[in-house]
């Protein structure tokens, strides 16, 4: 097993991107293998490490399609509605409480009406 070239952070070679890095130019992985990583040291911690793809062998993202846009648009709704009041909250519900602010603190409602 052949083990991966590391570079330090911000001195990874042209031709390699991260993920992000891909993405931002409209690319993808495209199933090839990592070519390298990249660490950036941290305080008291482990290093970060990001894989490092080449570009050359990166693909064009797939376009969205009508059926993935309505999956996305159905689940960013769900995301938005209230499970104890069914209305849409205007915002993404907290995993952390579950429901909307007003029906996670009906006192506090109360108190500013």
């Amino acid at each position: 097993m052949a083990s991966l070239p590391v570079y330090s952070w911000r001195l990874a070679p042209d031709g390699l991107a991260t993920r992000r890095q891909l993405r931002a130019a409209g690319l993808r992985p495209g199933g090839q293998d990592v070519a390298a990583q990249v660490e950036r040291p941290r305080y008291r911690r482990g290093p970060l490490i990001a894989f490092l793809y080449r570009i050359e062998l990166a693909l064009p993202v797939r376009p969205m399609t009508p059926a993935k846009a309505a999956a996305l648009a159905k689940a960013n709704t769900a995301r938005r509605t209230c499970p104890t009041c069914r209305t849409d909250a205007g915002y993404v519900i907290p995993a952390s409480l579950g429901t909307c602010v007003p029906c996670a603190y009906p006192d506090d409602v109360q108190r500013a009406a």
